[in-house]
């Protein structure tokens, strides 16, 4: 507090968020106006930026124009990085997101961006055989390596799987919960899962932008559910009838490219039912977020799940 008692203004300077009209960027990016910040984006759908929409100054994320990266973070102080991609496609792949991912950091460092605020996964790993979680860890070094070398500070913040707002996972259970009378479960169903609001994660990304320390932290909700137990949740909270069968996961997955030809999506991919049954997407860290997943669902029964949230339509159209 200042003197008085009065709030203290924010620090100043800018602050930059890779994908603000996206998913985890825009909660991001609310938070950083609420608390008085000026914030740029660098975004490849400039045309989404719905609520955001003359709040923020817009630049392209164009990584093979890396002095034009350079020129858009001059005035910047904290850079938040949410790109990824969630499965390859066409020239996109996983490879190629590393390398952007690179370009983006020294672009940072170049223009004397004095911190990056990453958001990655749990359980990466280079050894890995899921090129998702192999990748993440690649970028991971990356800015470490950056940092060794003189470069920005950063925090790494790594979420399990997020809710709330436009998630898509774990809408379009209750989307398919909603609309067909199988839902298939892959395997046991008994590989646990711990959903982590976004909100809680953007919280934990603003908190972290002021620190000067390297920082490396799970992003994880309070609850964790056997992923069976966890679709029986929806399950009960959309009102659906449909029964919960146990497939093994080949046939899960030819039934979700069924669907995904319907909508034309993407549904579920192989290395995720993979990193789903491995266990990855929990953490053994204590919780970060405090909305549990079982209210948040109770309160917004009515809403999850009306609408298909599409992959390809947020990303690659």
């Amino acid at each position: 507090m200042g003197e008085g008692g009065a709030p203290l203004a924010p620090p100043p300077g800018v602050f930059a968020v890779t994908g603000a009209f996206g998913y985890t960027g825009r909660h991001i990016t609310r938070r950083l106006l609420a608390g008085g910040r000026s914030v740029l984006t660098l975004t490849g759908h400039p045309e989404r930026a719905g609520d955001l929409a003359g709040r923020v100054e817009v630049h392209p994320l164009d990584f093979n124009d890396p002095r034009r990266l350079t020129a858009a973070l001059q005035e910047v102080e904290v850079l938040f990085n949410t790109y990824w991609i969630r499965f390859e496609r066409g020239p996109v792949t996983f490879d190629r997101a590393v390398a952007s991912s690179r370009v983006l950091f020294l672009a940072a460092a170049e223009a004397g961006v004095r911190r990056i605020v990453h958001i990655s996964i749990t359980n990466p790993s280079e050894e890995s055989p899921l090129p998702y979680f192999r990748g993440k860890a690649l970028v991971e070094r990356a800015l470490r390596d950056l940092t060794a070398a003189g470069g920005p500070t950063h925090a790494i913040i790594r979420p399990t799987v997020m809710f709330g707002g436009e998630d898509i996972l774990l809408n379009n259970i209750a989307w398919l919960l909603r609309r067909f009378p199988l839902f298939p479960v892959l395997g046991r169903g008994d590989y646990p899962v711990q959903p982590v609001h976004v909100d809680d994660v953007a919280a934990l990304a603003v908190a972290l932008a002021d620190d000067t320390r390297n920082v490396v932290t799970d992003a994880v909700g309070p609850e964790t559910f056997p992923f069976r137990d966890l679709v029986a949740l929806i399950r009960r909270a959309v009102g659906s009838r449909a029964v919960l069968l146990q497939v093994p996961p080949d046939l899960g997955l030819t039934l979700g490219a069924v669907v995904g030809r319907m909508v034309r999506d993407v549904i579920l991919t192989r290395d995720e039912v993979r990193g789903l049954m491995a266990g990855l997407l929990v953490s053994a860290s204590p919780p970060t977020g405090t909305t549990r997943f079982s209210t948040w669902l109770r309160d917004n029964a009515v809403t999850v799940g009306r609408t298909y949230r599409s992959e390809l339509a947020r990303h690659y159209v």
